[in-house]
């Protein structure tokens, strides 16, 4: 039995009705030439559940003492495993778009893991267009967290179409083969760097001390104004995103060129994620405008950071997290992406020197506050940060499950009380793919963001000097469905327009999306 961290069972103690804590995702897949759909799916999902030893956390359930959660908690072997309740073949109703896509996808998050059995699902869904099937996991943040599931779902995928599956790819039998060739990949690799990162790793150890009291200095200037180092609470304005939650939700996704967003970011000198989060600050201040309720302090967003050993492949969770300005009270784009800079310098800043597991405890120390308030209903009116935004690195390649293309993989993640919505993203192959959860009541419209997202990047390349031709009007999401009829083969996935670079490639183009 394996015994559950700290930070896993944060997760299990906040969950209730309303905020279900799992993580999950939508990976589209175009079906292999020739293959019958009902056919290749229910295949899939006998292989799925062809094992007697699940890889963890598949086949564990909880298992807690006299205290209950309170107390030492582990995860023990599920003797009475039903598979065929947590593998499940659905079918869209027609006509088989993203929008009735989408809709499943967000009913089936709204709802709760049972305790008493594994925490995971796994949903494979028939009835897309273009021969397009899609498959929907949900596991519970306790069990998991993102880098985590990039590893498992790496581990059920292969670089070559030909390939096909020998086993379960959830079994431990598969997962120990995928462990031996990342152990292979490190041997070969293996470099005087590494060496030097063992070094630090051991003065690390010795240094926990001064890392700590460094930290704190640095938290106290902040508070008292004099460090441009963002924290949980401090500065942090009400907004109507910052509002109590209900059960329902509402998923949507969508897919840019990495190149574009990552040309963005060198334009401006700053990383990848700094031109995220400048995507999703523009896209945030347009739609709180348009709905009369832009705030004048600017949001701030919680950017969870992974802390994970180099190698580490089998802990369930490994983050600790900064805020980040997302400069939603600055008109200027250029001036918007500097505050974003250095607010995500100052906060990486903080965790520079410290070992992994002082970064997590100090993470969870700040956060802790939202942890009383949220149980009273009281985290609306004192939010830790406005939104979340999550950055998981992806599969940079093309990838085949039994010989069906993978198109796109979008994460859904988790809805707080107070924290009505939640972007999460992931690379995959030359794409970035975007899901956004949202809680459909506090967030209407909230499709209508992955438009705003689009001009924002449209306005930091003109403001850059990167467009080159004039911003296309949107064609609305009926006139987009009807003119992809006419095309010979439509695009795989969602994907966003390109109108700043007119040599983008055609799968640059967005599909519609559910209004």
């Amino acid at each position: 039995m394996k015994q559950l961290t700290l930070l896993d069972k944060m997760f299990l103690l906040s969950e209730t009705r309303e905020v279900p804590m799992h993580v999950g995702g939508v990976a589209l897949f175009t079906l292999p030439e020739g293959a019958d759909a009902t056919g290749f799916l229910h295949s899939l999902a006998k292989t799925l559940g062809d094992t007697q030893e699940y890889l963890p956390p598949f086949g564990d359930r909880l298992k807690t003492g006299y205290l209950g959660l309170a107390g030492p908690t582990f995860w023990e072997p599920d003797p009475t495993l039903d598979v065929d309740y947590h593998i499940r073949h659905s079918a869209l109703p027609q006509p088989g778009r993203y929008r009735e896509l989408f809709n499943l996808v967000s009913r089936l998050h709204a709802t709760l893991l049972d305790r008493h059995r594994p925490l995971w699902e796994t949903h494979l869904i028939e009835g897309l267009q273009n021969r397009q099937f899609a498959v929907y996991t949900k596991t519970h943040h306790a069990a998991v967290d993102g880098a985590r599931s990039v590893h498992i779902s790496r581990s059920m995928l292969s670089a070559d179409p030909g390939a096909r599956l020998e086993d379960s790819p959830l079994s431990l039998a598969s997962w120990q083969r995928y462990r031996a060739t990342l152990k292979q990949e490190r041997k070969e690799g293996f470099s005087d760097a590494q060496v030097r990162n063992l070094v630090d790793a051991l003065k690390a150890r010795f240094d926990s001390g001064a890392h700590l009291y460094g930290a704190a200095r640095r938290i106290t200037r902040a508070w008292t104004g004099h460090d441009n180092l963002l924290l949980p609470f401090l500065n942090v304005p009400r907004s109507s995103i910052n509002t109590p939650v209900d059960g329902a939700r509402r998923f949507v996704a969508q897919s840019w060129p990495f190149a574009r967003i990552r040309a963005v970011a060198k334009a401006y000198d700053g990383t990848f994620n700094d031109a995220v989060l400048a995507m999703c600050g523009g896209a945030l201040r347009t739609y709180l405008l348009n709905h009369a309720e832009l705030p004048e302090q600017s949001l701030k967003a919680m950017v969870p950071v992974s802390v994970r050993a180099e190698g580490d492949v089998d802990s369930s969770n490994a983050v600790a997290t900064i805020n980040a300005d997302l400069g939603t009270n600055i008109v200027d784009p250029a001036r918007r992406f500097a505050a974003i800079k250095a607010s995500t310098e100052a906060g990486k800043a903080l965790y520079m020197d410290m070992p992994a597991a002082e970064a997590q405890l100090f993470s969870i120390l700040l956060a802790s506050p939202g942890l009383l308030l949220m149980p009273l209903g009281l985290a609306n009116l004192l939010p830790p940060f406005n939104t979340v935004i999550s950055n998981v690195p992806g599969i940079r390649e093309p990838m085949y499950l039994n010989g069906a293309r993978m198109d796109g993989s979008y994460p859904a993640s988790i809805v707080l009380d107070g924290v009505a919505m939640n972007i999460t993203l992931s690379t995959y192959d030359q794409n970035v793919d975007f899901g956004i959860i949202a809680c459909r009541r506090s967030m209407p419209q909230v499709q209508r963001i992955i438009d705003y997202m689009e001009d924002t990047l449209v306005e930091l390349e003109e403001a850059a000097g990167l467009a080159t031709s004039p911003k296309k009007t949107k064609a609305s999401p009926e006139r987009k469905s009807r003119a992809r009829k006419t095309k010979p083969k439509a695009a795989t996935v969602p994907r966003a327009k390109t109108t700043a670079k007119p040599k983008s490639k055609p799968r640059a183009k967005r599909n519609a999306k559910p209004s």
